[in-house]
């Protein structure tokens, strides 16, 4: 409709003013005014002289004569205003309601884009920060497919290194042989205890030694019990066979304790890579590299690249002890994914915005390495979120568990419903699986609705909030919609296209939602041109909106009229449609009662 217009415009002026037009600048009629797209006049007085009310008032009358589906306009100072008729709406909801999938794009693009995300240590369970990290990279993998993208979704497992040695340390020292099984712990949270008895062990020995009269530094660097876990990290990369054997066992546990997380959360993965598979990855591309003199050595044998031109500083990518960085690493690691998947165009990483210098460098020495898939790599980048008792710290074990929270959330849940009345019908099983997917919606929505750079103050009771711009709020209006269609009680696939054939006016707030719902493809694509879930979020939400007052303005069940009330019912299990497609790309269940 946008293409027809812009050639009409052209048309008209060329007609009107024997000027052939550029470009023509055409915006959505702004809510106070009536209309519903708007062609901007001002431009054209450059190519088109006179008063601007008089040129809009022409070309509105050009177009009302010329155009079948304009039918009416008005023009305030600069901006014509065109109305399309009912007619219009009528015909591009019969196409909506054509297609199956209507917004969902088919697998249609040349190669394929990799998502990373999650990435956790093997040494604690998954907390506040990986829930946020999770729910941006499995929604944004879930939109780029849905724009008609292959998606591959990964994660690496940071799987090795000196914080795992200290719970492996603490463990041995503390442990006396407990188990999950024995101890009916989580694997990750068993291993995530350790982990902060390693660092109470240490601080009592660090505060020994300063009473020794050693200074502090020297007692951190001193400590038997870090000394120790260097050590168990030395004998891992010999291949000790006894502290690998341990190595093996206590990943093995957070392993099967992240993939109960990981289904609760509702987040998946294709391909798991491991640091402990990777770790050496890269040091042939430095050689690589440092022969083409994309890189270049110090005195000390050190390894080098110089991106002061492109505004950043020296980075080191190998020691001189000839061992690597992470940067050798990362680079690796990028390199082996396309060997492994040679069909990949572009990457995406979901790290926290700390990496933001750290990404940068990786994706220029990636280009300049040469690699045509580094044009197309992103670092998705967030803020924290905090909770409104303060931030978290793993060490000393005051970290928010992403498990206790999904706990608490449906319990939130289920207070706040049983306040309201809610769920009063319901049996006990159906309340217990509806506060889960309450609370989990209610969690989801609240993260990903805000612009990922954002940092994030998390309140709980205010996610689950049943009014406002809440997860809640949005399933709610579509367990109602289910409602009405459980109520209308009618074959939808033989009425499609009698009842809208019969329907000749549409009231203001049926053209309202049929306009938000023709939105509903570009949305989706803005949002994976943007790797922007909010975009997502935030639309579903203002459909909702429209829809609520749709269902308080018009009478939907109570139309006497059959061809009507069948439009009517149809329309609304089309936004339903939209709000559960919506939601599938945000990770978000929509249940059919509530």
């Amino acid at each position: 409709m946008e293409q027809q217009l812009v050639s009409k415009v052209k048309e008209a002026v060329k007609e009107l003013y024997e000027v052939d037009l550029p470009s023509v600048e055409l915006q959505p009629t702004r809510k106070d005014f009536e209309g519903d797209i708007t062609l901007v006049i001002f431009p054209m007085l450059r190519f088109v002289k006179g008063n601007p009310e008089k040129i809009g008032t022409a070309i509105g009358d050009y177009l009302l004569d010329k155009v079948a589906e304009v039918s009416g306009f008005n023009v305030i100072k600069g901006f014509l205003n065109l109305t399309f008729s009912d007619a219009y709406y009528l015909r591009e909801f019969n196409t909506i309601l054509g297609e199956e999938n209507f917004g969902i794009a088919e697998e249609k693009r040349e190669g394929a884009v990799m998502v990373e995300y999650s990435s956790p240590n093997t040494n604690k369970p998954l907390h506040l920060g990986h829930i946020r990290n999770n729910l941006l990279g499995y929604s944004v993998a879930e939109i780029l497919k849905a724009s008609g993208n292959k998606v591959y979704k990964t994660q690496i497992i940071n799987d090795r290194g000196i914080h795992i040695c200290k719970s492996m340390l603490a463990w041995k020292r503390f442990g006396k042989g407990e188990t999950p099984e024995s101890t009916g712990l989580k694997g990750d949270k068993l291993v995530g205890n350790y982990y902060v008895a390693f660092d109470k062990a240490y601080k009592k020995e660090i505060e020994q030694l300063v009473s020794e009269g050693k200074s502090r530094e020297e007692a951190e660097q001193k400590a038997p019990i870090l000394l120790e876990a260097q050590e168990m990290l030395r004998q891992w990369e010999a291949g000790n066979q006894d502290v690998v054997d341990l190595w093996k066992t206590m990943n093995s546990w957070v392993y099967k304790g992240f993939e109960e997380t990981y289904a609760n959360l509702g987040v998946d993965f294709d391909q798991l890579y491991y640091e402990s598979d990777t770790y050496l990855l890269g040091k042939d591309v430095v050689e690589d590299g440092l022969n083409r003199g994309v890189f270049f050595k110090k005195e000390d044998g050190s390894v080098w690249i110089d991106l002061t031109d492109e505004g950043l500083d020296e980075k080191i990518v190998l020691r001189s002890d000839g061992t690597a960085v992470y940067m050798t690493q990362d680079i690796g690691t990028a390199i082996q994914r396309v060997k492994d998947f040679p069909d990949i165009t572009g990457m995406v990483y979901t790290v926290g915005n700390e990496q933001d210098y750290h990404f940068k460098v990786l994706f220029l020495i990636l280009k300049k390495l040469g690699y045509n898939w580094a044009d197309h790599l992103y670092h998705l980048s967030y803020g924290m979120v905090d909770l409104p008792s303060g931030k978290m710290k793993s060490r000393e074990g005051t970290v928010v568990d992403a498990d206790d929270l999904i706990r608490d959330m449906a319990q939130t849940a289920e207070s706040i419903s049983e306040e309201l009345g809610k769920l009063d019908a319901y049996s006990e099983n159906e309340k217990q699986e509806l506060y889960g997917i309450i609370g989990l919606g209610a969690l989801k929505y609240y993260i990903l609705k805000v612009d990922p750079k954002k940092r994030i103050l998390f309140n709980p009771e205010e996610s689950v909030d049943f009014q406002g711009n809440t997860g809640p709020f949005i399933q709610y209006t579509y367990a109602r919609i289910q409602s009405i269609l459980r109520k209308a009680n009618f074959d939808q696939s033989n009425t499609i296209n009698s009842s809208t054939k019969t329907v000749e006016e549409l009231h203001p707030k049926e053209k309202e939602l049929i306009k938000l719902l023709q939105l509903f493809p570009g949305v989706v694509q803005a949002a994976a041109e943007q790797f922007s879930p909010a975009l997502i979020a935030n639309y579903v939400y203002d459909l909702v909106k429209e829809f609520n007052s749709f269902y308080q303005q018009v009478s939907i069940l109570g139309e006497e009229e059959e061809a009507v009330r069948e439009f009517k019912v149809l329309l609304s299990s089309e936004v339903a449609g939209v709000i559960k497609r919506g939601f599938a790309l945000l990770g978000i269940q929509v249940p059919d009662r509530m």
